[in-house]
């Protein structure tokens, strides 16, 4: 007796027992399930790149701006917003926002609040009084914008903005990149709520501050109504995100339940093996989460993907285990439940254990990557892989037989023909069977070359990070006919966000470009050397240019200059220094920066690093524009680095968090591709060693693995023409295609082999293969395709590109495996000189 044959015989001979025995070990690991962390939260990825290292030395060496503080940004647009009545509005706003005890305890002690509003109504005070003074408090700039008429308003305004004016504050930060230096009217502006978050987690902001984010949106539609505005922050972000996945999933998950529901029925004919195979996915899925707990790993956006992936593997391992031991009652309908479900047993598990070997160990090759989600994404995955087996190699066809015993008992037992068996089932599924028959070169021909056009596509894909195609979309019109409970709420995020990137200067610190400068930084020449970087940077697509032509950046020289417009002493030796006239000191550069140290050590800290009276390092920021990727703005700031590095003996990085994010995306990437390389080369070995041991030929299991490698290039390809990017999201989804390619091309290997074993002809055996275990394929295919494919109809863009591309990718590793695998399989028989070929297809 062969090995699958007794594990078959253990199962079925004590059934009960087994039964017993994975319920007791599935409530041991289930009760892990209490400890997980429910919370989502992003994936914590880190870089130990020499960029990571310079912005971790700039936060350590100088003072940053806005440390502990989160900002929400309140855009005001219209035909004008520089009016009078505009200008009140936003300072009553600000009088509500601090009045209101949820949103006023939150926000930062020093200068919560940032406006132009504030900027003309401090101008309009002090020119009243003759300048002087404590800075006026809000209810004195109402009073004083209350006072004035329209005309005496947009006086001020002309005053405040005159580019030759030395106005107070920076009032072109928080003007849109389309007003026009010196004009009244602008189309829109900025005002910024700062809030503090030093006693708020580390990675991630408090409930309150996100409270207090969403509460001004309801304060703003109360205060603003001569305008349009919008409230845009980081706690609105993950509030009405988090509303829109589950509004989505409200959606969508009566949907897919239908759908799955619908092709099982379709597959099944029987309730209770549909009910019994979805029983058998909520105890994987109990294993998986029991897993999360006993290894202490929260929930992250990476391990999302995890369920669909075991969700379609156990879809897949029920259909099989049913349809082989349907297969057994249809080839001998004398045979009674205990010895169809050992034959059928015996037929399918050398294969899902195959599957379940191959397809863990790749997953779980990631285990050696140096990013601890991608390890734990690769842990969580094979363990709950592993668990698949378990529950259906093991519980289910005992559980499954149990049922069947009873419902013989009680004469309710009806006999079903396997899926592929039916005639029209099973003529749509020979084809694959019929051109491996007649034309086998031509199959692989078409499909070799698909697959060249993907590897080429492949290349051109891009592999940089929008964050804005992250966040929700508002609904299409269609959804306003659903019943009022399902109708989701509308969405303006991703619309806002782009309009901020494209119409303002964003000064976040995901929105700009640090330069760290080390070496001889007080040699004379440093302080040309940063003057001839910012002309670099004009020349750059990534910085930002604000209305009034200038960049928005902080450097040594705008400290120095800032200080002495300030400070006599300071302007004096400025002046001594600058030797050839152009407003940059030449020479004595370490008294200069210790004179500014004494002047204003707050400022100089920002910029300039001093550490037992020498100086280190200088930094540098630059604001980028919000439309420029990742990959561009890397490419630019290194340039200006090198070019800053290239007329001095400076060492100089540039870093910031555009910079890091694109320098993890990219270790991601490769650390990924990296792991479909290990997982391709441990499968193939391990197919070769077991069609080796089992059938005696090694070659087999590059043949079975090779239409997985096309349904691959094949998705690339469609990831390319979609417009889809490449990134650590769709690189994971993609590592699902390859798990489930697995499983199906060993599936249609496993029994071809099987088949032919028992005397039949290659194509005779074809027949069979691709009647039998292709029915249970094109069912578990089309039941996991169309549930994912369901999650296209979500308001959130990552989950709509997570369902097509799943779905595609179950889609291709179902038609390379019934298609192109075939004809794979006529073709290895041949070279191996096995039976010829016959001229048609055996019925």
């Amino acid at each position: 007796m062969k090995l699958a044959e007794r594990y078959a015989a253990t199962v079925t001979d004590h059934s009960k027992l087994v039964i017993v025995a994975v319920l007791l070990l599935t409530v041991g690991m289930g009760i892990g399930a209490g400890a997980v962390d429910g919370g989502l939260t992003i994936a914590g990825f880190s870089s130990d790149s020499p960029e990571a290292a310079a912005l971790d030395e700039i936060e350590r060496n100088f003072s940053v701006a806005g440390e502990n503080t989160t900002t929400a940004q309140v855009v005001v647009r219209g035909e004008n917003v520089l009016t009078r009545e505009s200008l009140l509005e936003t300072l009553r706003f600000q009088r509500a926002i601090t009045e209101d005890a949820s949103i006023n305890e939150t926000l930062r002690a020093e200068q919560p609040v940032i406006g132009l509003s504030n900027v003309v109504a401090t101008a309009a005070y002090y020119e009243e009084r003759g300048g002087g003074g404590p800075p006026p408090s809000l209810d004195a700039q109402i009073d004083q914008l209350e006072s004035m008429s329209d005309s005496e308003v947009e006086s001020t305004v002309e005053r405040v903005l005159d580019p030759d004016a030395d106005t107070q504050g920076d009032p072109y930060a928080l003007l849109s990149t389309a007003y026009e230096p010196g004009s009244t009217t602008a189309p829109a502006r900025i005002m910024l709520v700062y809030q503090d978050t030093s006693d708020g987690p580390a990675d991630s902001l408090s409930e309150d501050v996100i409270a207090a984010q969403v509460e001004l949106q309801d304060l703003a539609e109360a205060s603003i109504t001569s305008t349009d505005y919008f409230v845009f922050g980081p706690g609105v972000v993950d509030e009405e995100s988090g509303q829109a996945t589950g509004e989505s999933f409200a959606i969508i998950s009566p949907a897919a339940l239908l759908l799955i529901l619908g092709v099982l029925g379709f597959a099944y004919r029987d309730a209770i093996d549909v009910l019994l195979g979805l029983l058998g996915v909520a105890l994987v899925l109990v294993w998986m989460a029991g897993f999360l707990g006993w290894a202490g790993i929260g929930i992250t956006q990476i391990l999302i993907a995890v369920p669909f992936l075991l969700i379609g593997l156990s879809i897949d391992y029920a259909l099989h285990v049913v349809m082989r031991y349907r297969e057994a009652t249809l080839d001998d309908p004398d045979l009674a439940p205990q010895a169809a479900m050992r034959r059928g047993l015996a037929g399918v598990v050398v294969a899902i254990g195959a599957a379940t070997f191959t397809t863990a160990v790749g997953f779980l090759s990631n285990a050696v990557s140096p990013i601890s989600s991608i390890r734990e994404f690769g842990l969580v995955s094979g363990v709950g892989i592993v668990a698949a087996f378990i529950v259906f190699g093991l519980l289910f066809p005992a559980l499954k037989l149990e049922v069947d015993r009873l419902r013989e008992r009680l004469g309710r037992n009806p006999e079903r023909t396997p899926f592929g068996r039916g005639e029209r089932v099973g003529r749509l599924l020979s084809v694959g069977a019929t051109l491996a028959n007649r034309a086998p070169y031509v199959v692989i021909a078409i499909a070799v070359v698909l697959a060249a056009g993907g590897g080429v596509a492949a290349t051109g894909i891009d592999t940089t990070l929008d964050q804005s195609a992250f966040l929700p979309e508002d609904s299409p019109e269609w959804m306003n006919l659903l019943p009022a409970a399902f109708q989701p709420s509308d969405y303006d995020l991703k619309e806002n966000a782009d309009y901020l990137n494209e119409n303002f200067v964003q000064s976040r610190g995901s929105a700009q470009a640090e330069f760290l400068i080390r070496g001889p930084v007080t040699d004379p020449g440093t302080l040309d050397v940063i003057a001839a970087a910012r002309d670099d940077l004009r020349e750059t697509d990534s910085a930002a240019v604000r209305a009034d032509g200038n960049l928005q950046s902080t450097d040594p020289l705008s400290t120095i200059e800032a200080v002495a417009a300030q400070n006599e002493t300071v302007a004096a030796m400025v002046e001594d220094a600058d030797t050839d006239g152009d407003g940059v000191p030449d020479e004595n550069l370490a008294a200069i920066y210790d004179a500014v140290y004494d002047a204003d050590p707050a400022a100089a800290a920002t910029t300039i690093h001093r550490e037992n009276g020498e100086y280190r390092s200088l930094r540098a920021t630059v604001a980028l524009t919000g439309t420029t990727n990742t990959r561009v703005i890397t490419e630019e700031m290194r340039a200006v680095a090198s070019g800053m590095e290239a007329g001095s003996s400076l060492d100089v990085v540039a870093t910031g968090s555009p910079i890091t994010t694109e320098l993890v995306q990219r270790s991601l990437l490769r650390t990924l591709v990296e792991g479909f390389l290990i997982t391709f080369g441990v499968i193939l070995a391990f197919l070769a060693a077991i069609f080796r041991v089992r059938y005696r030929s090694a070659s087999l299991g590059a043949v079975v693995l090779f239409p997985v490698v096309l349904a691959q290039a094949w998705l690339f390809g469609t990831m390319y023409l979609a417009g889809i990017a490449f990134t650590t999201e769709t690189a994971i989804i993609a590592a699902i295609g390859i798990g489930i390619g697995v499983d199906y091309a060993i599936h249609i290997g496993e029994r071809f082999v099987e088949e032919r074993d028992g005397g039949r002809d290659p194509i005779a055996a074809l027949q069979r293969t691709v009647r039998g275990t292709g029915g249970a394929l094109l069912a578990s295919a089309a039941t996991t395709a169309a549930g994912f494919g369901v999650l296209m109809l979500a308001l959130v863009p990552s989950l709509q590109r997570f369902g097509f591309i799943t779905a595609i990718a179950i889609t291709y590793a179902f038609l390379a495996s019934v298609l192109v695998l075939p004809s794979l399989l006529v073709l290895w028989s041949r070279v191996r000189g096995e039976d010829e070929v016959s001229a048609e297809p055996a019925a």
